[in-house]
């Protein structure tokens, strides 16, 4: 079959303008990218590549691949950003990919005796340690992020090391400190970041925002910090010797801190005390921060051209959101919302355990939806639906039919169910009910033989699709937590624990496809990667794991041929916030700010033609 070649950017030309995301990628602050080459071995005797097409490349930009300097391909490659070489050597070699017309190239190592179809991180694991009470607490590998903290246009890793002992807010104990580090992906460690004693661990606390705040090429880290902590460079935040933790763990008093590091050494730039700040505890809910140490973080282009960093308390009771700017300079706060303020009121109790920021309403600026109410740019409220806290949510165009962003949520009122909105107004497109706590949804074109983008939940008895009908009622083994483009197709697969699963439409259930053997997920029963998204090679996703031993960290590229090439989804404001997004609290999976799905077959744009 010929291959054929579509933009990113075309995607959204193809669609209403009313309510579209609108923005302005010309003003539009945003990373300068690098080609991301990669090469992973698919077996003893072939070695695939894959690398970006950016939206900086000409439509008909071809490619040339090398090996230790030798041309492997016979003819430009135009239409793939995927080649197998078949090689069937264990020795290192260097993999070199050369832009014809844009007359650059970029080159991957590839390492000898390299593992199959993964790069292969080494950590340097921290030590154990006791907390005050005796218990002996050790540390693993959780939430990551990625950001470009060198200026090279490629991606580091930005670690959170979980200890042991974490405990979800419900629960009294004591935790050992939160640890963040960075690496490259040859596993150079740059830099460890030590939160200290007065940051309690658990998915609830610690929300690490990591992108380029200034527009300087180099990205920074964003996150709440206390008297104790420890910056990259030995540099201690406050008070070393303070210690405000409680006999239960807990910790009700004592200064908070927001502080920005540099990404490249972790040292700490500036410290301004938090805001939304704890104040008085019942003022929350409870006296015992159940309620008031719910934190959640953002990234969002709040006017139309820089992305601003958004710190955020309370989703049960009490909401509040502050957000910041970062020149490079100072930390400037751009404004507060609070549902305490005199006609917010509406807006209280209606936060999940994590949000999903985009242009809903078609202004160029971002919006912030906030579990089931939406804050808009310039920090008002723009609607709430009253419907409450959830702990799932997904935000994309669903239908290509229609013009915005749509939103899937579940509710753990006992009321409400699962809904499907609209993004920019809230109106309701379609509910299922439930009298039950519904802890867990999901949302993926997984079906060609039915309209857009579908979705479930543990209410739904089934999948339905974007008119609210049911696709199929067999559940058996179809998973709820995250999601990844992994094979060649414009269909999602399933991600679960270390298991990729695609849906067989035919007979209505999911098949397991791809097994991460000797890697093992985070988070419970959450099972979620350390991270998942387009992270670096073509347009389809990586998923980022932990080893067994947590010795190491795995980034598993796809090595499945695919007959599409793509922008990379990271060129999507959308998408790429949403990566950002992903170490908030309960982890959900990237979503881009348009549809992407089989629909796009056969269409046509500028003179390319997406295969049927």
């Amino acid at each position: 079959m010929k291959k054929w070649t579509l933009l990113m950017g075309l995607l959204l030309a193809t669609l209403s303008s009313a309510a579209q995301p609108n923005y302005d990628f010309d003003r539009l602050q945003r990373e300068q990218l690098g080609r991301g080459v990669i090469a992973v071995r698919q077996d003893a005797s072939a070695v695939i590549v894959s690398w970006r097409y950016l939206s900086s490349d000409s439509m008909d930009e071809s490619f040339d691949v090398y090996r230790d300097g030798q041309k492997l391909n016979t003819h430009p490659l135009q239409n793939e950003t995927f080649f197998k070489d078949n090689y069937t050597g264990s020795t290192a070699a260097l993999y070199t990919v050369k832009a014809i017309k844009g007359h650059t190239e970029s080159s991957y190592q590839l390492p000898e005796n390299a593992p199959l179809g993964y790069l292969n991180i080494p950590l340097v694991r921290p030590e154990s340690g006791v907390t005050p009470a005796g218990d002996v607490y050790t540390y693993s590998p959780n939430d990551a992020s990625i950001g470009d903290v060198d200026g090279d246009g490629e991606y580091e890793i930005i670690l959170k090391w979980e200890p042991s002992n974490a405990h979800d807010n419900a629960h009294d104990g004591y935790t050992g400190p939160v640890l963040l580090d960075c690496y490259k992906l040859n596993g150079q460690h740059l830099w460890r970041i030590n939160l200290g004693k007065n940051i309690r661990a658990g998915a609830h606390y610690t929300q690490f925002m990591v992108f380029d705040f200034d527009g300087d090429g180099r990205a920074e880290v964003v996150v709440k910090t206390g008297d104790g902590t420890i910056d990259g460079i030995g540099k201690v935040i406050g008070d070393a010797r303070a210690d405000y933790r409680a006999d239960n763990g807990r910790i009700l008093s004592g200064p908070e801190y927001l502080t920005i590091f540099n990404g490249l050494t972790g040292a700490a730039m500036q410290t301004v005390d938090y805001v939304p700040e704890r104040g008085d505890l019942m003022g929350w809910g409870d006296t015992r921060a159940n309620r008031s140490d719910r934190f959640l973080a953002c990234v969002a282009y709040l006017d139309g051209v820089h992305p601003s960093v958004v710190m955020c308390r309370g989703y049960y009771t009490r909401t509040v959101l502050a957000a910041y700017d970062w020149d490079g300079k100072e930390l400037r706060q751009r404004w507060v919302f609070d549902s305490n303020t005199p006609g917010n009121g509406g807006y209280a109790g209606q936060g999940n355990h994590n949000l999903r920021v985009g242009d809903v309403d078609g202004d160029g600026c971002d919006e912030i939806i906030y579990g089931q109410c939406a804050i808009d740019h310039d920090g008002t409220g723009l609607y709430t639906t009253g419907m409450g806290h959830g702990d799932a949510i997904h935000m994309t165009q669903f239908d290509p039919t229609r013009p915005g962003l749509q939103i899937w949520g579940c509710h753990e009122n006992r009321r409400d169910g699962s809904t499907y909105r609209d993004a920019g107004t809230g109106e309701v497109l379609f509910q299922v009910k439930s009298g039950e706590d519904v802890g867990r949804c999901m949302a993926a074109d997984i079906d060609p033989t039915h309209p857009g983008v579908e979705m479930w939940s543990w209410a739904t008895g089934g999948v339905v699709d974007i008119k609210g009908e049911k696709v199929t009622t067999k559940m058996r083994r179809f998973p709820t937590n995250m999601a990844v483009w992994w094979d060649g197709d414009l269909l999602r697969e399933l991600l679960d624990r270390n298991v990729v699963s695609k849906y067989d439409w035919e007979a209505g259930v999911c098949r397991q496809m791809t097994v991460f053997e000797g890697a093992i997920s985070n988070n419970g029963t959450k099972a979620t990667p350390c991270l998942q998204g387009d992270i670096i090679g073509d347009w389809r996703e990586e998923v980022l794991l932990r080893t067994e031993d947590n010795s190491a960290l795995r980034l598993y590229v796809t090595t499945i041929p695919t007959e599409y090439r793509f922008h990379t989804f990271l060129e999507d404001p959308v998408y790429r916030i949403s990566i950002a997004t992903q170490n908030v609290a309960y982890n959900q999976p990237t979503q881009p700010g348009f549809y992407f799905g089989p629909e796009l077959r056969g269409q046509t744009f500028r003179g390319f033609k997406i295969p049927k």
